[in-house]
């Protein structure tokens, strides 16, 4: 009965763990679409670097840490 507990668990964390590097996934491709279509208007230019950099700031202030411009 242990072992059973045990492997339902595991299962359990293995599937939140799946979900949750889903999410970030689509969250980090979601933001990175946003900056190239709405900032960026699809073009590549230098100032997208210093965009980036700025947002990159302003979301670690508010979020903590994780928002790196890379």
């Amino acid at each position: 009965m242990n072992d059973e507990i045990k492997l339902l668990i595991e299962q359990s964390r293995l599937k939140v763990s799946q979900l949750i590097n889903s999410e970030i996934s689509s969250l980090y491709w979601h933001i990175g679409k946003r900056i190239k279509d709405e900032i960026l208007s699809n073009n590549r230019a230098e100032y997208g670097k210093q965009i980036v950099q700025t947002l990159s700031t302003q979301l670690t202030l508010e979020f903590g840490k994780g928002w790196s411009e890379k």
